[in-house]
């Protein structure tokens, strides 16, 4: 069953997540798309985030309408830091399956720092890295043996962050079409930022 991995933090899910995550599903022909929720990201140790039952609430809010789409729990329950290769051997353990049908997405932002995450060419030899190009990605900023490695994908780019959602909403601005209409009452419901 050809699966691709889509890990974050996911707080909160929005439609550039679900955007990607369906885009990506029908170009590659995956026979689902698993969404990760993190635990303690390792790139936002110091940063403060939502509870791990409210980012899982909301995603799950998120995705409950495609079924095309899952979510996994598998860092949550190991705890601590949420590191991808770790995550991946897991998950092909639970799962039964082999480096060819295991994908797992990145950004082109998060594959410039991709050869300073936990080593690095294990990822690469456990699965399959597919990226997302985000805008102002330049491929001479990645070294070779990466490049060689990863398959791209041609999405549409969608300017949204989580980041931003998190700002609007302390400045007062609407969220209203960055998040889906659940996952906006339940931020709205729970005061979350």
């Amino acid at each position: 069953m050809k699966t691709c991995l889509f890990g974050g933090t996911f707080d909160p899910p929005h439609f550039g997540h679900l955007i990607v995550a369906q885009t990506i599903f029908e170009a590659e022909h995956f026979d689902r798309i698993v969404f990760v929720p993190a635990y303690i990201p390792p790139h936002k140790k110091e940063r403060k985030i939502s509870s791990v039952e409210i980012r899982l609430e909301m995603l799950k809010i998120a995705t409950k309408d495609n079924p095309n789409f899952e979510i996994s729990d598998i860092e949550l329950k190991r705890g601590g830091i949420s590191y991808s290769l770790e995550t991946i051997k897991t998950y092909k353990k639970e799962t039964g399956l082999g480096r060819k049908d295991l994908y797992y997405l990145i950004g082109s932002d998060s594959l410039k720092q991709f050869q300073d995450w936990q080593d690095p060419k294990a990822i690469l030899d456990e699965c399959q890295l597919i990226v997302a190009i985000r805008p102002g990605f330049r491929p001479s900023d990645i070294p070779n043996w990466i490049l060689a490695k990863v398959q791209f994908a041609n999405i549409p780019r969608i300017e949204i962050s989580s980041t931003q959602i998190r700002e609007r909403w302390v400045e007062d601005k609407t969220i209203r079409y960055m998040v889906t209409q659940p996952v906006w009452t339940f931020i709205n419901k729970h005061n979350l930022y």
